[in-house]
C-alpha cells in the first residue's frame, strides 16, 4: 500500500454574521492596508460596500479591486498584482465567487513569486512556489467552487482562454468567513448553477480514481447536505427575506456543501470538469451551468467502471431505488426542478463546435483520474448526447 498525505489545515468561521469578525482578526495579526479583491457585479452589492465600511470604521484602510468579470484571465491578475502594489497593501481580502477567489490567489502568488503566472503552471512549472504569500483571506458569497479552501487556481490565457492550473498547498487563504447572509441575495439561476458546481466536485471526487478515505467520507456527507438543500436554497431566493432562519439555515447547508466539495476533489475530479472546461473555454460558459448541464450524461457514462460507488451515493441521497441508475435519474430530476437546462443546445451550442469541444476536452487533465478512461471518440459521444 502506498503513502499518501492527507492535509486540511484551513481556519474557517462558519455561521451567519461570521463575516463580522474580519476587522478584528486584521487588526489582530497587524494587517492594516488590505487589498480587497472582488469582482464588477458585487462592488456595488450592499454586502461589499458594508464589509468595505466595515474594514474602514475599524482603522483599516482597504483599497478594492474590481477587475473581475466573466471567467478570471491573466490580464486581471496582472491589474490586481499593479493595484496591490499601488496601494502598498499588506494583506488580500477576497469577496465574491470562484472568480474572485481565484484572481486573489494568483495576485498574492506573484507579489513576490518572479516570472510569469503560468510558470507555475500544475504539471509544467518551470520556477517554484519558494517565497512567501501575503496573508490571504476570503469571504465566498456562492456555495458553488469552494475555492475559499481550495489550494489551487484556474486562469486563463487572455488570447487563446486555455485554462490553466496552478497548484500549491501556499495559495491556500489562511482564514475563511462562511457567511450564509452573505448568499441570500444570490438570484435562483446562480443559485442553480453554482450548486451544481458544488454537486459535481462532490459526485466526481467520491468516484474518482484514487485512495483517500477522507476524501471519500466527506464528499458522501456532502452529498447529502447538498441533495437536502439545493432545491430549497433555489425556492428560496425567489424571497430571501421572507422566512429568513430558515432560509439562512438552506444557505448554510449549501455552504457547508460547497467547501466540503472543493476539500474533497483534491482526490481528483473526472470527465464532467474536462466537458465544462471546455464549454467555457470554446462557448464561454459558466463554468457551474456548464458542470450542471453535463453531469448526468457524463455520470452515465461512468456507470460501468464503478457500479458500487454509484449504488452507495443512491442510498446516501436515500433513492426510492438504489442502484447506480437511479443517480443518474435523479440529476435529470434536478435540473428539472431548478431550471438547469437538459441540453446544451438550450444555451447556444452548436453541433460544429463539438470537435474543438473536444480537443481543449482531450488535453485537460481532470478526465485523467477519470474512474473509466476516455478516448477523444468517448467525448464526442457525451457531448452529442448533451447536445
Amino acid at each position: 500500500m502506498q503513502i499518501v498525505r492527507y492535509s486540511f489545515p484551513t481556519e474557517i468561521f462558519f455561521g451567519p454574521k461570521a463575516s463580522g469578525l474580519l476587522p478584528s482578526k486584521l487588526n489582530a495579526l497587524s494587517h492594516r492596508r488590505p487589498l480587497v479583491v472582488t469582482d464588477k457585479g458585487l462592488v456595488e452589492r450592499p454586502i461589499v460596500r458594508r464589509l468595505v465600511s466595515r474594514l474602514n470604521e475599524n482603522n483599516l484602510y482597504p483599497q478594492v479591486f474590481s477587475e473581475i468579470f466573466g471567467n478570471p484571465v491573466l490580464s486581471q491578475v496582472v491589474a490586481g498584482v499593479s493595484a496591490f502594489r499601488q496601494h502598498d497593501a499588506d494583506c488580500v481580502v477576497a469577496i465574491g465567487g470562484g472568480a474572485a477567489m481565484d484572481v486573489a490567489k494568483a495576485i498574492g502568488l506573484m507579489i513576490h513569486h518572479p516570472g510569469h503566472l503560468f510558470d507555475y503552471e500544475d504539471g509544467k512549472a518551470t520556477r517554484t512556489f519558494d517565497r512567501p504569500m501575503p496573508f490571504l483571506v476570503a469571504l465566498p458569497t456562492t456555495s458553488g467552487t469552494g475555492s475559499e479552501v481550495g489550494r489551487s487556481t484556474v486562469i486563463s490565457d487572455d488570447v487563446d482562454k486555455t485554462k490553466k492550473i496552478v497548484f500549491d498547498p501556499i495559495l491556500l487563504p489562511k482564514i475563511v468567513f462562511a457567511d450564509p447572509e452573505l448568499t441570500l441575495d444570490l438570484p435562483s439561476h446562480i443559485t442553480a448553477s453554482t450548486g451544481m458546481d458544488a454537486l459535481s466536485h462532490l459526485l466526481e471526487s467520491f468516484i474518482a480514481k484514487g485512495f483517500h478515505p477522507m476524501c471519500d467520507g466527506i464528499a458522501l456527507e456532502g452529498l447529502f447536505l447538498l441533495s437536502t438543500s439545493l432545491s430549497k436554497a433555489v425556492l428560496a431566493s425567489q424571497n430571501p427575506h421572507e422566512n429568513q432562519e430558515n432560509n439562512l439555515w438552506v444557505r448554510g447547508q449549501m455552504m457547508n456543501a460547497a467547501l466540503m466539495g472543493a476539500v474533497a476533489f483534491q482526490k481528483g475530479l473526472g470527465v464532467t470538469h474536462s466537458c465544462a472546461h471546455a464549454l467555457s473555454t470554446v462557448c464561454d460558459l459558466h463554468h457551474g451551468l456548464a458542470n450542471g448541464i453535463m453531469l448526468p450524461f457524463a455520470m452515465e457514462f461512468n456507470l460501468s467502471a464503478v457500479s458500487d460507488k454509484f449504488s452507495r451515493v443512491a442510498h446516501v441521497l436515500n433513492l426510492p431505488e438504489k442502484t447506480p441508475g437511479a443517480v443518474v435519474d435523479w440529476l435529470h430530476q434536478l435540473k428539472k426542478e431548478i431550471a438547469i437546462p437538459e441540453k446544451l443546445s438550450t444555451v447556444g451550442v452548436k453541433s460544429d463546435d463539438i470537435e474543438s469541444l473536444v480537443k481543449v476536452a482531450i488535453a485537460d487533465g481532470c478526465h485523467l483520474s477519470n474512474p473509466r478512461e476516455v478516448a477523444a471518440a468517448d467525448f464526442k459521444a457525451i457531448f452529442e448526447k448533451a447536445l
